[in-house]
């Protein structure tokens, strides 16, 4: 009696090139994603001086577009606020606190 292992074939990805997103438009992406992230970050430096000693540590979910934010100490919760109002909108989170960030690196 011989122990053979069953042979794995390999597999290939499925890639679908009618789905593929050229590199212009992934740059175009990013660069959206990243002027929407200052201009939130902008907001929030704003308004976390004032918010800070009330809310450490909390989340507040910002949409950059309007300037209008929501807080709460759930993240989930913040959010479904936030969603309430903009469904469709781009959200940016941050944590009111020292550095705006919700977690560890």
């Amino acid at each position: 009696m011989t122990n053979t292992k069953p042979v794995r074939r390999r597999q290939l990805g499925r890639i679908f090139p009618e789905f593929t997103i050229p590199p212009e438009e992934l740059a175009k992406r990013k660069a959206e994603n990243n002027a929407r992230g200052q201009k939130a970050r902008v907001i929030f430096d704003q308004v976390c001086p004032q918010l800070i000693d009330e809310h450490y540590n909390c989340f507040i979910v910002i949409e950059p577009n309007s300037g209008d934010y929501f807080i709460d100490l759930d993240e989930n919760i913040a959010d479904k606020k936030a969603r309430q109002k903009y469904p469709t909108g781009w959200l940016v989170t941050f944590r009111l606190n020292e550095t705006g960030t919700c977690g560890r690196i």
